[in-house]
């Protein structure tokens, strides 16, 4: 970014919800040399500026009672890590420069059909985050393709059958039915993942820049998510960890999975070059 285009950028207001414009600036500041690369190459781009971010959980439950969308590129948790990632590298790549530009990619991806309607339309499954975005060309589920990836039936109910651990459902338990009518339909699509013991395997068919949610039995499937970045010519999980209480770039996903007891395997998303609108 230029003297001019930065000091340009500065005088641009910050929109309600955002936190974290020096963070912001110094990403697209390194992507925007790199708008013609692909999409996985700037995803880890921007990844990699974020390395060292505090991690910050529950950013986007400040306000229960009214849904807004928030970016807080101060303090990441495992959610907000690739999607702020894969904001600012969207953004970046359909030329534009504002943190308000990055609030309109967020919210396109946070949200089902890309439209912000209360908490119940937020994807607070990652699978459904994963499938929604793969119906709005953003990404694609590339899981299955993997090898030793296999099929699972499940149950998602984690969030109604747990209502005190959010305060956006105690604050309005009228949420429920809602959100029970979402777990159901998830529950009913297909669900692949690689088990932990064909991870070493699959991980080969990885590249940089795709999303990672690592796998656990129960009613939430999704306990984890990160990114693969290249590092020294080798593919490595990144992600924003609770026990370093920063992001940090860490070892291969199959290393960390064999870390991670109550894991049973992963899933992958891969951004997509052809959807840069929302």
């Amino acid at each position: 970014m230029t003297p001019l285009i930065c000091a340009l950028a500065m005088s641009i207001p910050q929109p309600d919800g955002f936190t974290g414009r020096a963070a912001f600036d110094r990403v697209v500041s390194r992507l925007a040399p790199l708008r013609d690369r692909p999409i996985g190459e700037l995803i880890q781009a921007a990844a990699m500026e974020l390395e060292g971010v505090p991690y910050v959980a529950h950013t986007l439950d400040q306000t229960p009672e009214r849904e807004s969308c928030t970016v807080t590129l101060d303090g990441l948790d495992c959610v907000t890590f690739f999607e702020s990632a894969l904001g600012l590298a969207r953004m970046v790549k359909r030329g534009e420069s504002t943190p308000a530009d990055l609030m309109a990619q967020v919210t396109h991806t946070r949200y089902r059909g890309g439209v912000l309607d209360g908490y119940a339309s937020r994807l607070h499954y990652t699978s459904d985050w994963i499938d929604d975005n793969e119906a709005k060309g953003v990404v694609k589920d590339v899981t299955f393709s993997l090898p030793g990836a296999v099929r699972q039936d499940r149950v998602i109910n984690f969030m109604t059958q747990n209502p005190g651990s959010y305060a956006p459902i105690k604050a309005n338990p009228g949420l429920i039915p809602v959100l029970q009518r979402h777990e159901a339909a998830l529950s009913s699509r297909p669900f692949w993942f690689v088990p932990k013991a064909a991870a070493a395997e699959a991980q080969n068919s990885l590249q940089p820049g795709d999303i990672i949610g690592t796998v656990i039995d129960g009613a939430i499937d999704i306990s984890h998510t990160g990114l693969i970045v290249e590092r020294g010519g080798e593919l490595i999980f990144m992600h924003a960890s609770l026990t370093q209480k920063k992001v940090i770039v860490d070892r291969p996903l199959a290393d960390y999975l064999a870390l991670v007891k109550k894991t049973t395997g992963f899933v992958a998303a891969r951004p997509q070059e052809s959807a840069q609108s929302r």
